[in-house]
């Protein structure tokens, strides 16, 4: 889209003139105005295996296309194509616009050594560092450019990210206007709708900027209203996998942090820039920043969190599978149980899984207060949400309730949980019944149908002194 705004090539009036950028003065300045140069940096040739191989291509591209552009230079492909751009701009004085997208493709093939990044970055510096036929470089990628001394081989870049920079956060992704813009579309071309504009939040928002606006994912939002149904549209390809790659070095020390972002809590972090190189990640702010800059957390006020619903469900999916979260993953492989016992009233295998629980390495949980005694329960509890929508902190009746658990299905129980540390299930239970939080129950905001179905009130409680769980299950209607 860049370069068919900025490049000679093709008129491409038509495509711009209804976009909001044709109310812009230097459009017409600009459209169709510039000599541009279009790398697309993550197109390898066919069976490439050498980084030889990947950069002749790029050089190989740029050399036919200028022969093409002026043919009467007589222009001699053995000299490097920064000298090839010097030579056009001497004899025509013709400078070119750089439109590089995915700049940093390369630092992901498997086939690329320390090496050949070093030669790949003294490549771009010495096409573009400093050089009079250079109008504009944009560059596009989600690493920072690398930096290998103070005198960086690239420091002509001004370089923009959502987390940290206020400029230009807004273009990172779908604002909510956006948003309201394409469900408008949505309802005015859907005749079965299936989605409501609550759900989108819920599952796709989450994404902060630095300047403090909400942000969507672009492709998910987008799939899901074309395809009428809410699903893993970002994450099913491959995020899962990349989750752990940036965990792995370092389980021990971010597994409990995991398990408070899975139970929706926030954990504090120190935003770090990168450098590309850096593939051993090991600290936990080292690691928590390369998962923020690909969007596997977000980051807000010093803290970093799961944003959404899409990622959570990979992060559940993470703690299921790898043993090697040890006490997490046992908590969580414990869920469905947990689950079974509390729909079937079962009060005394509840609180033999929560001491069992307990009693296994528990750093988190140290119950000085309820956020960590909810931590618990949400792990404890993580199978119910392929059957539930699991909400915390509802407004709900006169108050608020811990846990609400919505069934996908008109014919699952409901469940209302209330947890108490020093307190008795009993207490909790009161709690519920008091602060009438069954009343969530009677219609959530954007739902047609109000949930009819029978309704349990579960009631936990913990003793610090003597250090033993108790529980109560209760039918409410």
């Amino acid at each position: 889209m860049i370069g068919a705004f900025f490049g000679k090539a093709r008129d491409s009036k038509d495509v711009f003139e209804h976009l909001a950028i044709a109310e812009s003065k230097k459009c017409l300045e600009h459209l169709n105005r510039h000599e541009v140069i279009y790398l697309d940096c993550s197109e390898i040739p066919k069976e490439c295996r050498d980084y030889r191989s990947y950069i002749s291509r790029i050089e190989d591209g740029i050399y036919q296309d200028l022969v093409q552009a002026y043919p009467d230079l007589k222009l001699d492909q053995s000299k490097a194509v920064w000298d090839l751009l010097s030579l056009i701009f001497e004899e025509k004085e013709q400078k070119f616009l750089f439109v590089i997208d995915e700049w940093d493709a390369l630092f992901h093939m498997t086939f690329i050594t320390e090496e050949n990044k070093r030669e790949y970055l003294l490549f771009l510096k010495s096409l573009l560092k400093g050089k009079s036929y250079v109008e504009f470089a944009y560059m596009t990628g989600v690493l920072p450019i690398a930096k290998y001394s103070e005198g960086s081989e690239l420091n002509m870049f001004l370089e923009y990210d959502m987390a940290t920079k206020i400029r230009f956060g807004e273009y990172f992704g779908f604002l909510n206007s956006e948003v309201d813009h394409l469900y408008e579309v949505y309802k005015a071309e859907t005749i079965d709708r299936r989605i409501a504009r609550a759900e989108l939040d819920e599952w796709y928002d989450g994404y902060h900027t630095a300047g403090g606006e909400h942000l969507y994912n672009p492709r998910s939002v987008v799939s899901a209203l074309a395809n009428n149904q809410l699903a893993n549209y970002w994450t099913s390809s491959g995020t899962y996998d990349s989750v752990f790659y940036y965990v792995r070095n370092n389980v021990e020390e971010v597994r409990d942090d995991i398990a408070l972002m899975v139970a929706g809590e926030h954990v504090e972090a120190r935003m770090q820039e990168y450098a590309a190189t850096a593939r051993e990640l090991v600290t936990k702010d080292q690691i928590y920043s390369a998962m923020v800059i690909y969007g596997l957390l977000t980051y807000e006020d010093g803290e970093v969190f799961v944003p959404n619903k899409e990622l959570m469900l990979k992060y559940e999916e993470l703690l299921l599978n790898k043993e090697s979260f040890g006490y997490v993953y046992r908590l969580a492989k414990e869920s469905a149980k947990m689950l079974r016992a509390t729909l079937a009233g079962d009060t005394s295998t509840m609180s033999e899984i929560l001491q069992y629980v307990h009693n296994t390495e528990t750093p988190i949980l140290l119950y000085n207060n309820e956020i960590e005694l909810s931590a618990l329960v949400n792990l404890v509890y993580l199978a119910a949400r392929d059957r539930y929508r699991v909400e915390r902190e509802d407004r709900a009746g006169k108050g608020f309730v811990d846990f609400i658990f919505y069934p996908y299905k008109e014919n699952e129980k409901g469940l209302i949980l209330e947890l108490k540390v020093d307190h008795t299930p009993e207490e909790a239970i009161w709690q519920i019944k008091d602060k009438e939080y069954i009343l969530r129950f009677q219609g959530k905001l954007g739902e047609a149908l109000r949930y009819t179905g029978q309704i349990l009130a579960v009631g936990i409680g913990y003793d610090r002194k003597t250090k033993k769980h108790s529980c109560k299950v209760e039918i409410l209607r």
